[in-house]
């Protein structure tokens, strides 16, 4: 891969998915587009950008952006705060919401590990939750849907009796029991586009997004999310996210890493 095509991708990768690619990345890169190209019948990573920068076809375009992003996640990832999620926050809410329904969103779910778990938690509290799950990624989003695992997926970060509790082995494989498959609904959704409806949310889980985005594009994503939080409701980032110190739309909750509410100053303006 030359430096012109890194170049490319990266402003590809901005401008589509608002995500930044590291410089240092470039050996990498090539390494996760070898098989797209190889699935797409070009006879090398070389040829198959060169194919896409003289005819941009769309869907040759998300496969390169979709092989680029981090996939990374595991069941009950920093599990406190999935412990504070089933404890805490579902309780509270609940308390608050006609017949106890609390909406959750999972937003850049990877393979389904994260609405799974808190599917889990959910469940096991008994609590009335609607959980949506959406990813910039196409072949995370029907992975997720289809809820099937590898042995060492499932054992990274559950305990023995919750992956016997909510999964069932087939084969090599581990696949998600019908009630807690049925508690996650699954689409695709690109953070920098407007809301296909306009549900709103009274828990969101963006965790591990915001810190690998554009800083042009991190605003704007900050900005959607903050309009698809109710007002009372809650922002989940990763333990070590920070929300840019210009941004008035969330503020930190003193005391508990990765969580924020909104400030004053939007719900003011929302109303």
């Amino acid at each position: 891969m030359t430096q012109d095509d890194f170049d490319r991708l990266q402003a590809l990768m901005a401008s589509r998915a608002g995500f930044r690619l590291g410089r240092d990345r470039i050996h990498l890169a090539e390494h996760r587009l070898t098989p797209v190209a190889r699935r797409e019948g070009f006879d090398g990573v070389d040829d198959m950008l060169a194919s896409l920068w003289a005819k941009p076809v769309a869907s040759l375009g998300w496969a390169v952006i979709e092989a680029l992003l981090n996939p990374e996640t595991w069941f009950r990832r920093d599990r406190a705060i999935f412990d504070t999620f089933a404890n805490e926050l579902l309780p509270a809410i609940g308390r608050a919401r006609p017949e106890g329904l609390v909406r959750v969103w999972s937003a850049g779910c990877s393979n389904g590990q994260e609405p799974y778990s808190l599917a889990m938690g959910a469940l096991d509290a008994g609590a009335n939750a609607e959980i949506v799950a959406t990813d910039l990624s196409q072949r995370a989003v029907d992975r997720g849907r289809s809820g099937v695992y590898t042995a060492f997926e499932i054992q990274r970060g559950l305990s023995a009796r919750k992956m016997l509790n909510w999964f069932d082995p087939a084969d090599e494989a581990w696949v998600t029991k019908p009630a807690l498959r049925d508690a996650v609904r699954f689409a695709r959704h690109n953070l920098l586009d407007p809301p296909a409806d306009a549900a709103r949310f009274d828990v969101i889980f963006c965790r591990n997004v915001l810190g690998e985005m554009d800083p042009q594009k991190r605003g704007q994503v900050v900005d959607g999310l903050e309009r698809r939080l109710v007002d009372d409701g809650v922002l989940v980032l990763g333990a070590d996210e920070r929300i840019d110190a210009d941004t008035v739309a969330f503020r930190p909750v003193n005391g508990r890493r990765g969580l924020f509410v909104k400030a004053p100053s939007a719900v003011s303006r929302a109303a």
